[in-house]
């Protein structure tokens, strides 16, 4: 309990910190685990009011019920939800599913240009109209200088080498050999104009304590995460070409925490169901470096 309002306590003071200190301030919202912790916790720390947009990038390829629940969530909490996507090869059909890409290619048209793009605002920004349900041009095309992301450090080997907060350029890339030093919960906020920052409260969290922290705070995540019947669940969240289940039974948040606790998967990655991560060794750092999530 203690080491979970530790982090907790962590979190917080960076989701503050980076309000305080960066101007026009996104949160990406992957509609994962992760990413809903880090929304949870953005509503403890501005006392049930998010001051920021959620961003979600969608290739289109999303598990249905992922839609559905992000739609469910921003509606019931009124936040703005704002939805970037690439369009232009989603109509000339250039994706895995079409055939006329590899995965990886696909992750870097659907996500990493998709992301860089909406972030800026070269692209158009649909945003929610909680009057009608639906989604309307954003008019605010204003870029996001600074950047929310849910990723954890024990999750995959790139995201190891991330800041609480990460400067990238104008264009999103990442120069992994230039990071500020982070010593005694000291950070650098103070970055040259036009310096993209990503800032990521959720660093050190492990899986485990993720689930721990759903369980105590009882936050609502989306059901594929949990075995239907057929002995399956997922247990990384992404487009449905690329991610296969995990063989579980666990039904609830706390089968899964007791799955964790035992080391069901202690020899599985975390992302092992997400084909794309295999796909070219370590291409997925490369597409982080490009500005990928």
């Amino acid at each position: 309990m203690d080491r979970l309002r530790a982090l907790e306590a962590q979190s917080v003071y960076i989701l503050r910190e980076a309000y305080r200190q960066l101007e026009h301030l996104a949160m990406l919202w992957s509609i994962g685990k992760d990413s809903t912790v880090l929304l949870w916790l953005a509503k403890k720390a501005f006392f049930g009011h998010v001051p920021f947009p959620l961003v979600h990038i969608d290739t289109s390829f999303k598990l249905p019920e992922m839609i559905a629940y992000r739609d469910r969530l921003a509606r019931e909490w009124k936040l703005t939800m704002i939805v970037g996507q690439n369009t232009a090869a989603l109509r000339e059909n250039r994706s895995f599913p079409a055939g006329t890409l590899d995965r990886i290619s696909c992750c870097r048209e659907l996500k990493t240009e998709a992301l860089r793009n909406t972030l800026s605002g070269e692209w158009p920004r649909l945003r929610l109209d909680h009057q009608t349900g639906q989604y309307v041009k954003d008019a605010d095309a204003r870029p996001y200088t600074g950047v929310i992301v849910g990723v954890r450090a024990d999750e995959e080997g790139s995201r190891s080498k991330e800041r609480y907060f990460s400067p990238r350029t104008r264009d999103n890339d990442w120069d992994v050999g230039d990071q500020p030093p982070e010593f005694w919960n000291q950070y650098k906020t103070d970055f040259a104009p036009g310096t993209h920052v990503r800032v990521h409260p959720l660093l050190d969290w492990t899986e485990l304590a993720i689930w721990e922290y759903i369980e105590l705070e009882s936050i609502p995540v989306v059901d594929l995460y949990f075995d239907r019947g057929a002995g399956q669940r997922y247990r990384s969240l992404g487009c449905y070409p690329c991610t296969q289940p995990v063989e579980s039974t666990a039904r609830t948040v706390s089968d899964i925490v007791r799955e964790l606790r035992t080391g069901k998967f202690v020899n599985i990655a975390e992302r092992a169901g997400r084909a794309q991560d295999k796909d070219g060794g370590g291409t997925l750092e490369q597409l982080r470096r490009d500005g990928y999530m």
